[in-house]
């Protein structure tokens, strides 16, 4: 067999001439973009500018830009008006919100499609996810995504308020909202708050303590006139990273005006509506040991029958039972949050009423138990009186009752009551 022998001057032409074939394969691999590319007039491919190649993404890229509020990773959102999504250069198509578990918030594109908005509260300390979609004149889509997570309850506020919504009080009612925090910052608490009245009284804030605010005119409300209670406090600091989470109208309906006057040294109880004499009653009020109230007095509550124990206002006897526990006073109506009522008394014999002061506190009128007569004198009362009507008690040997013990305010002249608000 033949043993054939590369010299070195073959080896290294043979070397050349590979490496020149190689290197014209990989400078045709590098220039052919296959349909991408396109030829010049000599036949070899283009190489496309990086201008050329944004110009192509932005042709085929959606010109509608979305904004979600609150912005992805929001904490201490609010429960009503913060979650939100808008579009520039397009109209939105799709917008879907869901709590963390999953369950869908029902929610509104506006009309111009250039909104949307959910159509009820969120919940509290809850995280949320909104998925929008968005297309632009051209019919190209963009979409942008979001999560967040509203105020919790601890870092919120809330006020309870009174008088109800759509509900006819007398002409005493205030309105009093106690917060279930305290309040720092009294006077951005205020400011998110409003009081007006048809008959166009000046009404003022009064600040009791740091979690409660009665609103009133100076002199009773006007019969027959609206009092609106706005509460716009979403998003107000109230206190140090507690945030309020209310935004609520509410109207009510001021009814006839009825005011009841107590004289204790007389027995009786004059009942005016508008300023006439409609009803003098016999009644017994708080014994010399235990005198009733003076000063105007608000109902704040009714009670067909309720019960009265003693022990819970203080009266005990030795062995630490209520001197007295009477499970079903009738006609009970609360005239303070220590435990002053107007009610009937059925335990009592006739004679009292009208010539002895026998009660511990509260003011009894004649009735019968099961509060089933409407002839009595306390049913009477109880059928002709609204919550917010005004009980004045005069000539009693006790102090005048604090204007924070129950909705009591009217004891307080204007110009203190003025003193106490935050604005």
């Amino acid at each position: 067999m033949e043993k054939r022998v590369m010299t070195d001057g073959k080896r290294r032409r043979s070397l050349a001439a590979a490496a020149a074939l190689l290197s014209g394969v990989l400078v045709l691999s590098a220039c052919d973009d296959g349909d991408k590319g396109g030829s010049g007039a000599s036949g070899t491919a283009t190489p496309q500018s990086q201008e050329q190649v944004d110009e192509a993404a932005a042709q085929k890229t959606s010109k509608a830009r979305i904004t979600i509020s609150p912005e992805n990773g929001a904490q201490n959102a609010s429960i009503n008006n913060d979650a939100k999504v808008t579009v520039a250069d397009g109209k939105l198509t799709e917008v879907v919100m869901t709590s963390a578990e999953g369950t869908a918030v029902k929610g509104e594109i506006a009309a111009d499609g250039l909104s949307w908005k959910p159509t009820v509260a969120l919940k509290r300390a809850t995280v949320y996810k909104i998925t929008a979609t968005a297309a632009d004149a051209a019919g190209l889509e963009a979409h942008e995504n979001s999560s967040f997570t509203t105020v919790s309850q601890a870092n919120s506020f809330i006020g309870n308020f009174t008088p109800e919504d759509g509900s006819t009080v007398g002409v005493g009612m205030p309105v009093s909202i106690n917060f279930n925090k305290a309040i720092t910052d009294k006077k951005a608490v205020q400011s998110g708050i409003t009081v007006t009245s048809s008959s166009g009284q000046e009404v003022v804030g009064h600040w009791f303590n740091s979690q409660r605010i009665d609103f009133r005119p100076d002199e009773y409300w006007t019969e027959g006139s609206t009092v609106t209670l706005k509460l716009d406090l979403d998003g107000v600091e109230g206190a140090d990273g507690v945030y309020g989470v209310q935004q609520k109208t509410v109207t009510f309906k001021i009814g006839r005006n009825q005011v009841s006057t107590v004289d204790v040294a007389t027995k009786t109880m004059t009942v005016k509506q508008d300023g006439k004499t409609v009803k003098t009653i016999p009644i017994s009020a708080g014994s010399p040991e235990n005198p009733t109230y003076n000063g105007q007095m608000v109902i704040s509550e009714k009670f067909k029958e309720t019960r009265m124990n003693g022990a819970t206002v203080g009266f005990t006897d030795d062995d630490g039972k209520g001197e007295y526990d009477i499970k079903d006073v009738p006609h009970a109506m609360r005239l303070s949050s220590s435990g002053t009522f107007i009610h009937g008394n059925y335990w009592g014999p006739d004679s009292i009423f009208g010539s002895s002061n026998t009660s511990h506190g509260c003011v009894g009128l004649n009735d019968v138990k099961g509060a089933g007569d409407p002839n009595q004198m306390a049913a009477w009362f109880y059928d002709h009186s609204l919550i917010g009507d005004v009980v004045i008690v005069k000539n009693s040997k006790d102090k005048t009752i604090k204007p924070d013990n129950g909705l009591n305010g009217w004891n307080m002249n204007w110009s203190d009551w003025k003193a106490g608000s935050a604005l």
